[in-house]
């Protein structure tokens, strides 16, 4: 039995949270879950959105499942999600995205996995005021290090060895940012002859966001910097119909949290309307995570025979006239 810190999270994150730990035990998992709090309802019940509690668990069990999270309004966090993943040096974030049964969309033979760096480039806020009296003249300064480039790099590289994958695509715009994603372009080159049976690509973001929605299913796995994977990663979950249908994991050396990366969407909240999809496809990366893959392959089946006829069981965001329980409900009776 496996310990996992579990935070249900905001508005939503309740009901979704609960669908997906149903179906779980339902499945077989061996989990010991641990509630931690953190976010919105944190804030209003202890004061802080990331308690010593939460941070202290995360330490001892190394795992998190984490719902959506609210970041409150003035409590010097940017948000709770950053916070995570600075504390904890969460740097390879891990997106997949695939076509699913039932799910409109235009693109039908999706199968990428994106690697984002977690803790440089210009995501990291690095900014300030060249007239702090003014504020009409503002600079940001994007971080690489060969460090940071190394290890995300090779994880993607890691990544597809291990998962029986063709190609690595890197992506950059080393033709303008010469220094900082030239440094990371170069970086892959040179990790890239240590995987000889792995074909690898590079290709300029400009390019790339084109190809993803001309030509989707040429890319395998992708690896690129901070703020071109935040952007990247949910134009693909775009391609198979939006962030409600796809997980995502934060991995570091010793820690590894995975969350849905949707919002907490609270006007919804309580009306059983909330898709538990995106939570329950992290939980999917999680089970691989700690060694119980047959269980996630298990779900994975019975998500897909559920959506077979999704106007019965799922949520109406997804074209259904379901809610959270009849999907729920119709996952478990298809396992």
């Amino acid at each position: 039995m496996k310990k996992v810190v579990l935070i249900a999270g905001d508005g939503i994150g309740t009901e979704i949270t609960e669908s997906v730990t149903q179906i779980l035990k339902a499945a077989g998992a061996q989990i010991d879950w641990v509630h931690a709090k953190a976010g919105l309802s944190a804030y209003e019940e202890l004061g802080t959105p990331l308690p010593d509690e939460t941070i202290e668990a995360i330490e001892k069990h190394k795992v998190l499942l984490k719902g959506p999270l609210t970041t409150p309004v003035g409590t010097g966090f940017r948000s709770v999600n950053v916070a995570l993943r600075q504390k904890f040096d969460l740097y390879s974030n891990i997106r997949p995205a695939r076509t699913l049964p039932s799910i409109d969309s235009p693109f039908k033979q999706v199968d990428m996995v994106i690697f984002r760096e977690n803790t440089q480039g210009l995501y990291i806020g690095k900014e300030h005021w060249i007239d702090e009296a003014e504020k009409n003249h503002a600079e940001s300064i994007a971080v690489v290090t060969e460090k940071a480039s190394q290890r995300i790099i090779r994880a993607a590289f890691e990544y597809a060895q291990g998962h029986d994958r063709r190609k690595v695509s890197l992506v950059h715009k080393a033709n303008i940012l010469k220094f900082t994603t030239g440094l990371f372009l170069e970086v892959g080159r040179k990790i890239a002859l240590e995987y000889p049976n792995i074909e690898f690509e590079d290709l300029i973001v400009d390019n790339m966001a084109m190809q993803m929605v001309m030509r989707p299913e040429r890319f395998d796995v992708v690896v690129t910097t901070n703020l071109f994977g935040d952007i990247l990663s949910d134009l693909a979950s775009g391609l198979v119909g939006g962030l409600g249908v796809t997980g995502a994991a934060n991995m570091g050396d010793n820690e590894a949290m995975f969350e849905a990366v949707h919002g907490s969407a609270p006007d919804i909240a309580g009306q059983g309307k909330a898709n538990p999809m995106a939570l329950l496809f992290s939980a999917l990366m999680l089970l691989e995570h700690i060694e119980q893959k047959p269980v996630a392959n298990n779900i994975a089946k019975a998500i897909y025979k559920t959506l077979v006829e999704k106007k019965v069981y799922c949520t109406p965001d997804i074209g259904g006239k379901g809610t959270t329980q009849t999907f729920t409900q119709a996952v478990i009776d298809n396992l």
